[in-house]
């Protein structure tokens, strides 16, 4: 091994190890850039047939949801090639993360499951939701033992425990959406229809919720390291940072595009530093909340239709354009 090898390993279990440090959820801590050159690049991928919401792996890569093509695909950012999966029939993934095996984990959102694929031999195991319905979104906690997911027209929040496959799920309204994490492993979720985030007890079980101002529409969210938890307006232009001990939005972004941008994805990097997208405008908004300084990234590509960001141990920003069938990255 190189050292430079071995001084990126070394990098990496650091950052692994930084569970506080995490914003995501999604199995690698995000990590953080000094410099940001905002600098974009981009790859079709295999089967552009709506491909979504990507996430990192352990060993680098950016695995994606190729929903309508029913495929996990695979992309090495060194050799800057990609592979695919079949899933079982009917699957269509919606969401995916990975966990520190390298196992993918994902939402079949045509078939009421969770899936585990591993990608060494190929091999996928299924958990039937309970309600079945369309399973959505999902996290997982810093222990790696828990996945929390969302289950949008059944109106529920699935908690899949990872070592026996067993779920349970918790009866809420307001076809539930985006969902994270707060320090405690409560799971907090966007009702998008309701104008209302929910939280569910990690112990007890016990679902309450917040009221959000009328037309919102919450759609997604992400814990950042200092505990608050970012979440995207899609129906008034505005990203919030909202405290979950207090309960309360303690402040609010009204974004370039306004309204008419539609906030879609948001993402936090090791540092602090919030990232989100205005799906009909093909920007991507960075703001430094230390600064509030707000800086726009006009995307290469038209009508990407970006639906998840994710930032990778490494501090870049990942999104997948569901439209347009490209892979990008900005850094």
């Amino acid at each position: 091994m190189t050292s430079h090898a071995i001084r990126a390993f070394a990098v990496t279990l650091v950052l692994a190890g930084l569970a506080e440090a995490g914003g995501s959820h999604y199995g690698i801590t995000p990590g953080r850039r000094t410099t940001f050159e905002a600098r974009v690049s981009e790859w079709p991928v295999p089967t552009p047939q709506f491909a979504r919401d990507p996430a990192p792996g352990p060993d680098g890569a950016i695995y994606i949801a190729v929903m309508q093509g029913n495929k996990v695909a695979r992309f090495d950012p060194r050799a800057k090639t990609f592979k695919e999966w079949e899933l079982p029939a009917g699957a269509r993934p919606h969401g995916l993360l990975v966990d520190r095996r390298g196992h993918v984990w994902y939402t079949g959102n045509g078939n009421g499951t969770i899936g585990q694929l591993d990608p060494a031999t190929g091999r996928v195991v299924s958990h039937k939701a309970p309600s079945g319905g369309d399973p959505h979104t999902l996290v997982i906690n810093d222990a790696h033992d828990t996945i929390w997911f969302t289950v949008q027209s059944a109106g529920r929040v699935g908690r899949l425990d990872t070592k026996t496959g067993a779920i349970t799920e918790f009866k809420t309204r307001g076809n539930p959406y985006g969902i994270t994490l707060d320090r405690e492993g409560h799971a907090w979720f966007c009702q998008l229809s309701g104008d209302r985030l929910g939280r569910i007890d990690a112990k007890t079980g016990a679902v309450t919720e917040v009221a959000l101002e009328a037309g919102s529409r919450p759609r997604r969210m992400a814990t950042a390291p200092d505990g608050s938890i970012w979440v995207t307006y899609n129906g008034n232009g505005k990203l919030v940072r909202f405290d979950p001990a207090a309960r309360r939005v303690v402040k609010e972004y009204r974004l370039p595009a306004g309204p008419e941008g539609a906030p879609y994805a948001v993402t936090v990097d090791g540092a602090g530093v919030v990232w989100a997208n205005e799906i009909r405008h093909d920007t991507v908004v960075r703001i430094d909340p230390k600064t509030d300084e707000l800086r726009v990234v006009k995307l290469p590509s038209d009508r990407v239709g970006i639906r998840k960001m994710i930032v990778d141990a490494e501090g870049r920003l990942w999104y997948m354009g569901s439209h347009n069938g490209r892979l990008g990255v900005i850094e």
